[in-house]
């Protein structure tokens, strides 16, 4: 079990990161809350001594990830309609960027993933194979695929 500090420390770094991933994987605040509470929970109970920063991150955004799975999978879930109100719940620096984000939105999930992981958390494609237990190759033609349908519904505009 982690320290009080320890935790607290883990939030401040990294609730930006957790938040957002559940956002982009869950699609609204109610249920990105839960899974917020759940990830942090869960670093608090785990013994796990992380090598790095990095492991550290890359632990979180992994828990994050699963939680998230395991939470769209549930029974509750598959009876409920989602709702689609991350536009109006996204942070105020978003605004500039919604129609980026909406088109982001409409990506599956294999390339919304990925386009997260490289352009918001700055991961590079073997870093992100890592993450997501893929081959590299793989992670690059998501990644390829991802920018042409993002290219496509923003009219043409080109991806940074």
């Amino acid at each position: 079990m982690r320290s009080e500090e320890e935790v607290t420390r883990a939030i401040e770094t990294y609730s930006d990161t957790v938040q957002r991933l559940c956002l982009i994987h869950l699609k609204n605040q109610a249920d990105t809350e839960d899974i917020f509470q759940t990830v942090f929970l869960k670093y608090a109970l785990c013994s796990t001594v992380f090598e790095s920063p990095e492991h550290e991150k890359a632990w979180l955004i992994r828990v994050t990830l699963n939680a998230c799975k395991d939470l769209l999978k549930s029974f509750f879930r598959s009876r409920t309609v989602p709702l689609d109100s991350l536009l109006e719940q996204a942070a105020p620096e978003a605004e500039d960027h919604s129609e980026v984000l909406q088109a982001v939105l409409t990506l599956p999930e294999k390339y919304r993933q990925v386009i997260y992981l490289h352009y918001y958390e700055g991961y590079t494609a073997p870093e992100i194979g890592n993450l997501l237990h893929k081959n590299v190759n793989s992670v690059y033609t998501l990644l390829n695929r991802a920018k042409k349908q993002l290219k496509e519904a923003l009219g043409g505009e080109a991806l940074g």
